[in-house]
């Protein structure tokens, strides 16, 4: 293989395979279209090779269709795939921050598919990446056959500068850049294999998704990037005891999983080794009358502790962090339910924090009866949780404070209604702050 340069100005991509792990929902179509039309089942390991090549190759050349019958698999293929298959995929882990880079390097980003368009782009989109590709170009929804040269060729800009690379997982994406003369990058955690990618005319192999960020973007001398580095993204959950929190962190983390990013999910007091052990002492019964300035100042322990060994580092390589509480569960905790003071505990925390910040806030609202009524179907209650009602009615109110007096920070999600509707508000809240970080 050719010894590149791993700088290029238009930079291509397949999707299935490429982009997304689309193996699920293209293979349950597969399955729709085989009993529909009575067709034999195939095993299960040859569903994959109808990964890349297009609808009309593969029924051909693996269930053995031809003429009308072609086309008949085909609208049957699309009309399930159009309900159920579409959204049955997830995002390479990586692929966001590296589209985001290149899009930041000044790179053109160009997605090149067999796809029809209308998918593709409804894809990039519940993705949250549409608006990092200059172009989508796909085959029409009524196509019956479109070569791969030829969407590589259409997507190609007509006045483009430098260097152009197609980035695929299949052989006919190695074929469509050779026969376009453009360089051509083979990924392995697609659906293809090295011997067939090198076979078809791979310049270069991705073994992972950062393998191509060191192929992609520039670099001073092969040794530190010079390259745009992208910071992550800081996500916090707040919310009275019995808002329901514990269970809405889980599947946001899947969520965001899915579209792409490493996910770490931590929770206050707590974190890392030091912070945990803090978190102990904070629970512990028996350990005597705890003074509020005390409970407050161990929180600040933590939370620094905690920012600096966990959430910092995890930012700094990109990753998405969702923790349960942050400083607003101090300033309701501390400062109004043990009557410390909002400003205290703010300034108390300062140096806890530094400039770690979340980027966004959601706060889960739920009346306190209802709260106190969850809190107390508990089997154990830690030494906060047997706090009385005063005490959490001056937290609530606090919540409540903090919500109407920073709308544009915090961002209040109903929790008492059921709990997929909840997760709805939450995800939605979610992929806006993501939208809007890739967009910045």
């Amino acid at each position: 293989m050719n010894n590149l340069s791993v700088k290029y100005d238009t930079v291509l991509f397949d999707l299935d395979g490429t982009i997304t792990d689309s193996a699920t929902g293209i293979a349950g179509s597969i399955r729709h279209v085989i009993q529909r039309m009575g067709l034999p089942e195939i095993e299960e390991e040859k569903l994959g090779l109808f990964m890349g090549p297009s609808l009309n190759e593969s029924f051909s050349r693996h269930l053995g269709l031809a003429g009308d019958d072609i086309e008949r698999a085909v609208a049957i293929y699309r009309d399930d795939y159009a309900v159920s298959g579409i959204y049955n995929n997830r995002v390479y882990q990586g692929i966001p921050n590296l589209l985001l880079r290149l899009k930041k390097s000044g790179a053109s980003v160009i997605l090149a598919t067999h796809k029809p368009t209308v998918y593709a782009r409804l894809i990039l989109e519940y993705f949250g990446l549409l608006g990092l590709f200059d172009s989508v170009v796909g085959v029409p929804l009524d196509a019956n056959y479109h070569d791969k040269a030829d969407i590589v060729r259409q997507a190609l800009p007509a006045r483009r500068k430098g260097r152009a690379v197609m980035i695929g997982d299949r052989q006919n994406d190695m074929k469509a850049a050779k026969a376009n003369n453009i360089d051509a990058i083979g990924v392995l955690y697609g659906y293809g294999s090295e011997s067939e990618l090198v076979g078809s005319g791979a310049d270069r192999i991705a073994a992972a998704v950062s393998d191509l960020a060191e192929m992609l973007l520039p670099m001073d001398g092969g040794r530190s990037e010079i390259a745009p580095t992208v910071n992550g993204l800081f996500m916090t959950i707040e919310g009275i005891d019995g808002a329901g929190k514990t269970t809405q962190v889980p599947l946001l983390a899947e969520r965001l999983t899915q579209m792409g990013w490493e996910v770490v999910t931590t929770r206050e007091p707590g974190g890392d080794l030091v912070a945990e052990k803090i978190r102990e002492l904070l629970k512990a019964d028996g350990i005597g009358d705890m003074t509020a300035e005390t409970e407050a100042y161990l929180f600040a322990a933590s939370r620094a502790q905690h920012v600096r060994k966990v959430i910092m580092p995890a930012l700094a390589r990109g990753a998405v962090v969702i923790s349960d509480r942050f400083v607003d569960s101090s300033i309701a905790y501390q400062g109004a339910g043990r009557e410390l003071g909002a400003s205290r505990v703010q300034r108390l925390n300062e140096l806890a924090v530094d400039v770690c910040v979340p980027d966004l806030v959601m706060l889960l609202m739920v009346d306190l009866e209802t709260a106190l009524l969850r809190r107390g179907s508990a089997t154990r209650l830690d030494r906060i949780e047997r706090s009385g009602e005063s005490f959490f009615r001056r937290v609530y109110d606090a919540f409540v404070g903090l919500a109407e007096e920073e709308p544009d920070r915090v961002h209040i999600v109903d929790a008492s209604r059921s709990i997929e509707e909840t997760t709805a508000q939450t995800l939605a809240l979610a992929a806006e702050c993501v939208k809007a970080h890739l967009m910045a």
